[in-house]
């Protein structure tokens, strides 16, 4: 009978694999064997494209004359510095007694596409291979995967959309890179007195670096407007409130040109003759024209996919996305939680039949106390299918991320940081299960002479899911971590005044106190810090904070969750951004602006999120099998086609030197003060 040989992407993951199946065999070198299995590992990735020379070694000078490059046969080969570990490999996959091979690489296409090509340059034929597509590393999600693993075909797809996302990367990088700096390369390094300078360019982080210089321009450009409220301070049997004027449907200036927007004037003058004409009828009173009263229930935020894993740790803790990523994908490692490279924020229905497991282990987790055991108590797991949490059309590869209940044992082990993000984790997953908040909101509206005041006011009446939800490093007194946005125009107010409004009916005369005037000025965009980046690139290119609409997008976005961290660190790495460390704040270098100069004259495409993003949909419908690969590639070489041939024919040295200028302006004093020996 013939051997099944499991493959995995790391050794640590081989390891796992090789726990669950009782392989107490041999340690050989580069793989563990016993009687009937063998389990071995790739490192990463062991084979990669060819450079442009590995084709002719006249692709190796950069010029006009050999672009564009598109090659009809694609070149791969194995990454010398782990050539030993694929021979190893590629030995055991061709082995005569290997019946079965397992491909147990991670559960994505990335994963898939380090199998194929390692199966591709190890030439196996002949032999069953199956595919395992696992959620987490616990023993129990590693057997299941053997037990019902499908044949490798049944993933042709995604392998396909593998294949072209990496060849869209190569020859969108190779061509426009090279185009780019033949023509523009002398005028970017002349102009900053360097060294030759090769513009890098890519399908995604070309897009990125757009998204923040646009800001950082926004930002500049924007002018302050100052603006004037009026706002009324009124009694209600001791307890005192504000009125917000508003120039509603009724108000002499309706619709006047005197207003900044229907709440202030854009002069002060005019928010005086407001005063003085209200303050015409002494004393001060106002009746109430109208009054709601309602109770508001706020639901538990729906579970983390890894971009708002990432988006809230870099509000909590001021890590980046790619450290964010790579303690998850430890946690992942040590079976504390399910595959971090998700996109969706939901359980599959399957999961949720089981999920009363995940929380019972989670009683032995010391750091939320007896929250696990209350939820259990509460029962509504068992009906939780039926909410919004669980919907498998919003899953493509993966669930949610979610604590296992597992691996308990080895959190101590870990870092605080990391300590911390898993009981981040684990609060969200046990929110899902409690009720909402409930909240008892009041708005009233009173009038003075026909002029309208508009407050507001919200009282926590019943906790719910908040109870659970503050981590126990928070602060002290620090609310509840939902990271939601609240309404901004909500007062909080104690008992005393709320049992006071219960009592207000329509006509009743409160004592006016003051009228005062408030000014406000507009603010500026904000720039975007680490976590609201990948947000945006989750989202297209929109910052879209609220949770129904992101999922009405979902699937267009900019890179995928597997590739945003690191397409952010290269940014940074070939310093055309920057990051505060401190703030996670992204701001644009004056390199990174010139480079922007050069593409928004030449290839003004690549700047567009909507076109980036629709590049990625185009991967996913191939990954469906809604379009071939073949399709794919003739838009993809066709672009490139065009593109290259247009930057070739194109001539904006001149032009450029002004938007250089106009950038550099912005750069001077630090360029002045790294002279002096400051700090930049």
């Amino acid at each position: 009978m013939g051997k099944a040989l499991y493959i995995a992407e790391k050794p640590s993951v081989a390891q796992e694999f090789a726990k669950a199946l009782k392989i107490n065999g041999q340690r050989k070198d580069g793989y563990l064997e016993s009687q009937d299995s063998i389990v071995t590992w790739c490192v990463g990735h062991l084979v990669t494209m060819s450079y442009p020379e590995k084709y002719d070694i006249k692709y190796k000078r950069w010029s006009f004359d050999t672009l564009p490059f598109l090659p009809r046969e694609f070149k791969y080969e194995v990454i010398p510095g782990v050539q030993k570990q694929f021979d190893i490999v590629k030995g055991l996959l061709n082995r005569p007694d290997v019946e079965t091979i397992y491909v147990c690489t991670d559960s994505g296409r990335e994963g898939e596409y380090i199998y194929r090509l390692v199966a591709q340059m190890a030439g196996v034929k002949d032999k069953k291979q199956r595919r395992v597509w696992i959620d987490s590393q616990t023993e129990e999600e590693i057997l299941r995967g053997i037990r019902e693993a499908k044949d490798l075909s049944s993933y042709d797809n995604l392998a396909n959309s593998a294949y072209l996302r990496a060849k869209e990367d190569y020859l969108m990088g190779i061509n426009f890179s090279r185009v780019l700096t033949l023509r523009y390369g002398n005028s970017v390094s002349s102009y900053l007195k360097s060294k030759y300078q090769a513009i890098a360019v890519g399908r995604v982080m070309t897009c990125v670096l757009g998204m923040v210089v646009r800001r950082e321009r926004e930002i500049r450009s924007f002018v302050k407007t100052p603006f004037y409220r009026v706002i009324s301070g009124i009694t209600l049997e001791g307890e005192k409130f504000d009125g917000e004027w508003r120039a509603v449907e009724g108000s002499r200036y309706f619709q006047s040109p005197y207003l900044y927007k229907e709440n202030g004037f854009k002069e002060k003058k005019h928010a005086q003759e407001l005063i003085d004409f209200l303050s015409t009828e002494q004393p001060l009173r106002c009746s109430v024209d109208k009054i709601e009263r309602k109770k508001e229930n706020k639901n538990p935020p729906l579970l983390f996919n890894l971009a708002e894993l990432q988006n809230v740790c870099s509000k909590l803790f001021k890590i980046s996305p790619d450290e964010t990523l790579r303690i998850t994908q430890e946690l992942y490692e040590k079976k504390l939680v399910t595959y971090p490279r998700t996109d969706a924020r939901v359980l599959s229905a399957a999961v949720s039949k089981e999920i009363y497991k995940n929380i019972s282990g989670l009683r032995n987790y010391p750091a939320i106390g007896t929250t696990a055991e209350e939820v259990l108590q509460m029962g509504s797991y068992k009906t939780i299918a039926k909410t919004r949490y669980v919907n498998d059309k919003q899953i493509t590869d993966h669930y949610a991320i979610i604590p296992t209940g597992q691996g308990l044992n080895a959190l101590n082990s870990l870092p605080v940081t990391s300590q911390r993000v898993y009981e981040t984790i684990v609060r969200r997953f046990l929110c899902i299960f409690c009720p909402p908040a409930v909240y008892q909101k009041v708005s009233l509206v009173t009038m003075m002479q026909g002029e309208k005041f508009f407050s507001s006011f919200k009282v926590l009446q019943e906790e719910g899911y908040l109870k659970y939800a503050t981590n126990s490093f928070a602060r002290r007194g620090a609310k509840a971590q939902d990271t939601e946005k609240s309404d901004s125009e909500d007062v909080s107010c104690d008992a005393q005044l709320l049992a006071a409004l219960h009592k207000l009916k329509k006509g009743d005369i409160l004592t006016v106190d003051s009228l005062d005037i408030k000014e406000g000025e507009t603010s500026p965009p904000k720039r975007y810090n680490s976590g609201s980046m990948i947000l945006a690139m989750e989202n297209a290119g929109q910052l879209i904070e609220d949770e129904e609409l992101r999922a009405q997008i979902k699937g267009s976005g900019i890179g995928t969750s597997a590739t945003r961290a690191e397409i952010l660190k290269k940014l940074f790495s070939i310093k055309y951004l920057a990051l505060n460390k401190k703030t996670q704040v992204i701001t644009p270098t004056l390199l990174g602006e010139m480079i922007f100069d050069v593409v928004n004259c030449s290839i003004r495409q690549l700047l567009n999120p909507e076109l980036t993003a629709s590049w990625e949909k185009g991967l996913n419908y191939v990954a469906e099998g809604s379009i071939t690969p073949q399709e794919y590639m003739d838009k993809l070489e066709h672009f490139v086609r065009i593109r290259t041939d247009q930057v070739e024919q194109s001539n904006y040295q001149y032009a450029l030197r002004q938007f250089f200028d106009a950038a550099a302006v912005n750069y001077q004093k630090k360029q002045t003060t790294s002279k002096r020996g400051g700090k930049v």
